[in-house]
């Protein structure tokens, strides 16, 4: 789950972590109203969007009078931002955040992250701040600085100084330095994050090291604990169709195919999505329905899956284990029946009561083809969907004739 930066900060600030004076902005003479509030001369204007690099897309402007901040909200807001990491379709800006301006001598870096690998909380930081940390891993990696932290002891004050000693700052400034590092460690592990970064980290001209940019995310299995940073998502800068998912606890990422997959088990969805794109085809999402799927639950995958309006065909892998395969056959003979699916429907199931889940798909009366393994599944919902593209009528899965697909 992420955050906007507004709220990475407030969260930041309350584990002691130094930040500009700012607010957040519905419209422009709200903008006037927090600029006022904050004083000054010059004030940052953002716009609030799940993206990084929002300033190489005009998402940042600098204002040195109340009427530019006012021209600058009414520019931002209501516009859709397009930035290398939302994609050529953008996001839509629907808040601002309007900050003080601050005098910078010196932009660093600091990121917290979860190490997979060592199991371990990693930081890293770099002298430089503003630039993406991906391309300095590439072009100078020597140069990043890392600590790993102990999960029994957790983040050391001499941990936080030699990092703070090796981004070159001031003896006065290394304590703020310390006091910020150990108050971005504590919000990580207490608020259950997954990364927070802030980026830059600036050194002001008076001697202040302030986090003039975060990026929080946070693990959504542990969201359940922490009902007070889950109430500050933002579902309008999520995919539509995963917030829905979330809502029947199904696992769903949307993709650029034409494929829908239904499969139970992340690892058994991979080696589907790469079995299609083996046999020419090209799946059009990942969707995990975890354990215990009940008809209704299958049925809510169809409806998800057929809201992609660029699905040609379904494919539906059950290897059952918690599973049952008859009440996948189920919610799958419900959800093409509901549905009136007009589009090839294979299904390949295993596992547990795997003859009686055979037989309700059978005994339906509908077109669905079937299939004893993954790459006879894969194979088949690729010819069915070719077949179906050079046919004038699609045959519909809501009971009668076969038509070309056939039952196998």
């Amino acid at each position: 789950m992420d955050i906007h930066e507004y709220q990475a900060k407030e969260l930041l600030a309350g584990f002691g972590v130094a930040i500009p004076r700012g607010g957040v902005a519905y419209s422009p003479e709200q903008a006037v109203y927090r600029a006022s509030e904050i004083g000054g001369a010059r004030w940052a204007v953002k716009a609030q969007i799940h993206s990084g690099a929002r300033g190489k897309a005009g998402g940042i402007k600098l204002c040195s009078s109340e009427d530019e901040v006012r021209q600058a909200a009414k520019a931002l807001l209501g516009t859709r931002l397009v930035t290398h990491q939302t994609g050529p379709e953008g996001r839509v800006v629907h808040r601002l955040y309007v900050e003080a301006a601050v005098p910078i001598e010196r932009e660093l870096y600091l990121g917290l992250v979860l190490d997979r690998k060592t199991e371990r909380i990693m930081i890293v930081a770099h002298p430089q701040g503003g630039m993406e940390i991906e391309e300095i891993a590439k072009t100078a990696p020597d140069s990043i600085l890392r600590e790993v932290v102990e999960p029994a002891i957790g983040m050391s004050a001499f941990q936080a100084r030699e990092i703070a000693f090796g981004l070159g700052l001031a003896p006065a400034q290394v304590s703020r330095a310390v006091t910020t590092l150990l108050g971005a460690y504590r919000a990580f592990r207490d608020l259950d994050a997954t990364m927070v970064e802030i980026n830059p980290l600036v050194v002001t001209r008076d001697g202040q090291v302030l986090a003039l940019d975060c990026k929080m995310t946070f693990d959504d299995n542990a969201m359940f604990r922490r009902p007070s940073v889950s109430e500050l998502r933002d579902y309008a800068e999520e995919d539509p169709r995963e917030a829905q998912a979330a809502e029947f606890g199904l696992n769903y990422v949307a993709l650029d195919g034409d494929i829908g997959c239904i499969i139970n088990g992340a690892g058994l969805a991979m080696t589907t999505m790469d079995m299609i794109k083996h046999a020419g085809g090209h799946p059009a999402n990942f969707l995990d329905v975890g354990g215990g799927a009940s008809p209704d639950r299958v049925a809510a995958a169809f409806r998800l899956v057929l809201s992609d309006s660029k699905i040609g065909a379904i494919l539906v892998n059950i290897f059952a284990g918690i599973n049952r395969c008859d009440w996948v056959a189920q919610g799958v003979v419900q959800a093409a029946r509901e549905s009136q699916l007009e589009i090839p429907l294979v299904v390949r199931l295993a596992g547990t009561n795997v003859q009686e889940g055979r037989r309700i798909i059978k005994e339906s009366g509908l077109p669905i083809i079937t299939a004893d393994s993954l790459s006879e599944a894969a194979d088949r919902v690729v010819k069915a969907l070719n077949e179906s593209r050079q046919s004038p009528v699609r045959s519909r899965v809501s009971g009668g004739h076969l038509g070309g697909n056939g039952q196998s």
